[in-house]
């Protein structure tokens, strides 16, 4: 990777004032260093990845997951799409482009030419979207076993899966009867 982007591990640092910029990265590029021991590198190779998609993957699952209990759960239905050749259809990846993010999705959004546009272009996109963190690391390694294809937010940080297109789909509409309802409350 051509950036840093996925190797600033993210903890709680302590500077000096007169710590230089580069004392700075080497600290958090150390901390990194520390974190992905070589039993994982040996087992993202293992399953085919190198570091750079390990911690790719790893990034699209701290942007999508808020609790740790989902990670896992996550990671399988990106391992299982990825399996499958189906696109990932990420949204971390289209915050990561879109100039004015974080925000609400917009379906223009998902038509953007980009290499990180997971909704346009196959497999895992060029690099990292954010620096995640050793859960989100151990998740994409050790995925969940499950048949989860799609995934939506329920609206309380949480989200449905699913296994087939329809129950995606419901899931999507119970969703949006949630987000309208809260919208509503709000004014």
């Amino acid at each position: 990777s051509k950036s840093l982007e996925g190797f600033l591990f993210p903890d709680t640092y302590f500077f000096q004032e007169d710590d230089s910029p580069e004392d700075v990265l080497t600290q958090i590029i150390e901390e990194y260093q520390k974190n992905i021991s070589e039993d994982l590198r040996t087992r993202a190779d293992e399953m085919g990845f190198s570091e750079l998609e390990m911690i790719t993957l790893a990034s699209i699952i701290e942007g999508e997951a808020i609790y740790d209990t989902e990670r896992s759960i996550i990671s399988a239905v990106y391992h299982n799409r990825l399996k499958l050749g189906m696109k990932l259809q990420a949204d971390p990846t289209i915050q990561y482009i879109i100039k004015d993010s974080p925000r609400r999705l917009l379906n223009r959004d998902l038509k953007i030419n980009s290499p990180y546009n997971t909704y346009l272009y196959d497999g895992l996109p060029p690099g990292p979207v954010n620096n995640p963190g050793k859960a989100s690391i151990l998740a994409a390694l050790y995925p969940d076993k499950n048949d989860y294809l799609f995934f939506v937010a329920r609206g309380d940080g949480y989200h449905t899966f699913s296994k087939t297109k329809e129950e995606h789909n419901r899931a999507k509409k119970a969703f949006q009867k949630v987000r309208r309802k809260y919208q509503k409350k709000r004014g």
